[in-house]
């Protein structure tokens, strides 16, 4: 990932409010999603996010002169289709980035023609911000495994295999929602130590899981595993990501195969896909702990050492219904870090998944897991704030969650700094558990 004349802090737009210091969208970052105006019931459009405004990408290819590589790379962009560009290696990316911020930038020719393409985001109905084909949860956070391993073996809470190979499991895409969209309280099977048969019933131990969304960009053919050379050619882009989870369905049900219905009823995506260009200034070295194994030969490479880590820092807010009646605001209960957090790189991640001839299309989308930091302050979970449901987690209004109850929300923040560049984020990602729908006589709330 290399910097560009699009990443320089100096560069500023003709939006204005792209230009403000707490903007999660400036000129540097351009992400991409997919909206309609509010109301309008038009079919989505892709557009990019800049300040507190979106570029409508379909009446912006028609709005203004672009080169031919550059229009032809609008042209599905503006029927809707942002998997079309996902699809591209990255050098057509970074031509449509180029173009887009010398389109945004401050002094801008286009600038005239452009402007009657802005929507405000307040006005924008956003959805999932492309085709999701195929989902995959990784379990890259270390320090999540170790604090959820030590509930069940305290002696020995890390499985021997987690720190050689990246531990994922199939989940399911048709149930990842958009930021904003509430979600029922799941029924599924549960069976206490006490009780002598499970029964089904509404989860009563509803978690939340911090995580990241890893979108993949072009395809691998079946049967050609992708190297850790190319791993991030075939990535196109972050969100945040939220992976509901019931832990009281997922105790009973995840052996011998793993989670199933604890996970599959709802998962929250941030609608924005912050592309690894615009990620290119908050590269880190990946370091491994001495004393930790090397990877295998195919999970390492010179560039996976030198920047395979990504600095993102990440909050956790809840808001009770009783905070919203009083008018209070969202309470931060989280704060870690995915570079700390994650024991595997996103390159890593693709490497791996695609070693055995696994094919991986635009649009697929890889969970990172929990991404803890190593204090129960910077648990990405309430099983590990609560250690398990013992210690409550003590509000500041002085209301105590061990697990999540109706009507509380949660959002994930996500925001990237550093020194000599511009800060940027990757927008909302809230949701809202709404109570059980009883849909058997048996599964009342």
């Amino acid at each position: 990932m290399s910097l560009d004349h699009t990443h320089d802090p100096a560069l500023c737009s003709w939006v204005a409010s792209a230009n403000t210091a707490d903007t999660d969208f400036p000129i540097q970052n351009l992400p991409f999603g997919a909206f309609r105006r509010q109301g309008s019931g038009e079919p989505l459009r892709v557009g990019v996010a800049i300040g507190d405004q979106i570029l409508d990408l379909k009446l912006a290819a028609q709005a203004s002169d672009w080169s031919s590589e550059v229009s032809a790379l609008l042209a599905p962009l503006a029927t809707g289709d942002l998997n079309a560009l996902m699809a591209q290696v990255p050098k057509a990316r970074r031509a449509l980035r180029a173009a887009l911020s010398n389109a945004l930038a401050e002094g801008s020719t286009q600038h005239p023609a452009l402007q009657a393409c802005l929507v405000s985001q307040t006005a924008a109905e956003m959805a999932l911000p492309c085709r999701i084909g195929d989902y995959t949860d990784f379990y890259v956070g270390i320090h999540h495994a170790t604090a959820v391993g030590r509930l069940f073996r305290p002696d020995n809470p890390l499985l021997p295999n987690y720190k050689w190979v990246p531990i994922g499991y199939h989940g399911r895409a048709s149930t990842i929602q958009p930021n904003g969209v509430d979600f029922h309280r799941p029924c599924g099977q549960v069976k206490g130590p006490q009780d002598e048969a499970p029964r089904l019933a509404p989860s009563q131990r509803l978690d939340l899981e911090l995580e990241l969304g890893i979108f993949i960009g072009q395809a691998n053919a079946q049967g050609r595993p992708v190297s850790m050379d190319e791993a991030e050619d075939h990535v196109f882009g972050i969100t945040l990501f939220n992976d509901w989870s019931a832990r009281d369905l997922q105790a009973w049900e995840y052996q011998p195969l793993g989670p199933f219905l604890s996970k599959s009823f709802a998962s929250t995506l941030s609608p924005w896909i912050v592309t690894l260009e615009a990620l290119a200034p908050f590269r880190r070295p990946f370091v491994r702990g001495e004393g930790e194994p090397e990877p295998l030969p195919y999970l390492d490479g010179e560039a996976n050492r030198a920047q395979g880590a990504i600095d993102i820092a990440l909050e956790v807010r809840l808001q009770t219904p009783a905070m919203r009646a009083q008018g209070v605001a969202d309470e931060c209960i989280s704060r870690s870090n995915f570079a700390d957090a994650a024991y595997w790189t996103v390159a890593q991640l693709v490497a791996h998944h695609t070693v055995n001839g696994c094919a991986l299309n635009p649009g697929d989308l890889f969970g990172s897991g929990t991404l803890s930091g190593p204090t129960r302050a910077q648990a990405g979970s309430l099983l590990e704030a609560s250690l398990g449901g013992k210690e409550p987690l003590q509000l500041a209004n002085g209301e105590q969650r061990t697990f999540l109850l109706d009507g509380d929300e949660i959002a994930l923040v996500g925001r990237c700094s550093r020194e000599g560049f511009k800060s940027i984020g990757f927008g909302p990602c809230r949701g809202t558990v709404l109570p059980a729908l009883p849909a058997l006589p048996s599964c009342a709330g």
